[in-house]
């Protein structure tokens, strides 16, 4: 009985979808599996056992946003702060699920809301240039890529976790991987921009609201001057980017 029912599973389009999405995800492996365990040796640089890890990259998934609310646990409790950065750093996912509206659409069903919440940066450049082939059930097809993603993240932030005893350094100071982020995202940003204005904007408000309020107080001012500057400059620095094109 089991024997007659194995080809109908394999059949069956969750299978197909499995199957053909797997391959399809693997570019993205080293790169989740590199940046999982230098997560998960960050949680244990911050004196964090497997657990924490474990569910923060299944839980919350978000990247860098895991790296800032990992700092946040050892910090003074600070809600505002929080929710400040983390609506900053995730702002460009608002402009990922404009674009995936259509393909997240409500036809895909009660899969929707995986795949929703399963949006990244490399699940959306994946899902949304994909070329499924019409015999593949397009939903899951595009569920299993992001699980698979999901997986891998979750795995590497494990592994680096676990196997932190046997790194061959001292993990002191990696913490700084966090700032460093933000530094190498900011100069890739800066080498890709047409125009530096709404950079120098940004480095030009923190100046000042490092000067006036000092450095422990900083940064929710700065969010806060930066979202209302950008939003009040729009229309212009929109301008100055299409004279440059």
């Amino acid at each position: 009985m089991s024997s007659s029912n194995q080809p109908a599973q394999h059949n069956s389009p969750i299978w197909a979808a499995a199957k053909a999405a797997f391959p399809y995800s693997l570019p993205m492996v080293i790169g989740f599996l590199f940046l999982g365990v230098a997560y998960g040796l960050y949680m244990k640089a911050l004196g964090f056992g497997v657990l924490y890890p474990l569910f923060m990259a299944a839980l919350i998934y978000a990247g860098s946003v895991e790296f800032i609310v990992a700092g946040a646990l050892v910090m003074s409790f600070a809600p505002l702060h929080i929710f400040l950065l983390t609506l900053m750093v995730s702002a460009r996912q608002i402009f990922y699920s404009i674009s995936m509206l259509e393909k997240y659409g409500f036809q895909l069903g009660k899969k929707r809301w995986y795949l929703i919440s399963s949006l990244v940066d490399e699940s959306f450049s994946l899902n949304y240039m994909a070329k499924i082939p019409p015999r593949l059930d397009k939903g899951w097809y595009m569920l299993f890529v992001s699980l698979y993603l999901h997986c891998y993240w979750v795995l590497g932030a494990v592994i680096g976790n676990l196997f932190g005893d046997l790194v061959p350094f001292n993990l002191k100071g990696i913490e700084f991987a966090m700032t460093a982020l933000f530094l190498v995202i900011f100069a890739e940003n800066w080498l890709k921009e047409k125009s530096h204005e709404s950079s120098l904007l940004g480095l030009g408000i923190a100046l000042v609201c490092l000067i006036v309020v000092g450095k422990n107080h900083f940064l929710i001012p700065t969010l806060i001057g930066i979202l209302a500057a950008l939003t009040l400059w729009r229309p212009k620095l929109t301008s100055q980017l299409n004279k440059v094109e």
